[in-house]
Formats: C-alpha cells, sequence, structure tokens
C-alpha cells in the first residue's frame, strides 16, 4: 500500500506485518496445492509434468522459508 493508506486500524495488523503472513501462507497454500498435481500428473504416468510440478513445490517451500524466519524473528520480539 502507498501513502496514508494504511490499513492497520481495520486489521489490527500493520499492513507491511499482514503482508509477511499472507507471504508466507501464499508460499505454504502453493506448495501444497501443487502436491495434488503432482499426484494426478504421477496418476496419469506423466513424469515430466509430475517433476515439473515437484520443482514449482520445492521453489514453493524454498520461498516460503525467509519469510517464515522473519516472521519467527518479529514474533520474537526481534
Amino acid at each position: 500500500m502507498t501513502g496514508d493508506t494504511e490499513t492497520g486500524g481495520v486489521t489490527g495488523t500493520k499492513d507491511k506485518d499482514y503482508n509477511l503472513v499472507r507471504y508466507v501462507e501464499a508460499c505454504l497454500s502453493s506448495a501444497l496445492r501443487l502436491e495434488n498435481y503432482v499426484q494426478d500428473a504421477e496418476r496419469s504416468d506423466d513424469s515430466e509434468v509430475a517433476e515439473l510440478f515437484r520443482k514449482a513445490q520445492a521453489d514453493s517451500r524454498k520461498g516460503a522459508e525467509p519469510g517464515k524466519k522473519l516472521l519467527a524473528a518479529r514474533l520474537n520480539g526481534g
């Protein structure tokens, strides 16, 4: 958000903190969703597509890690 449009008064959480939580949630949600895609591809015996989804899933988990660490540090007062 830009300027004076901070919505923390509505959510009870500053936008930057809310965005961090949502970022981590989006990465992890993507990893979960991709597991279904992998299983669908495997059921269809399409190893090429399954591997593509496995790589995307690994990227989603990898993307969540720095956000989780930052979130944990913030929650612990860091």
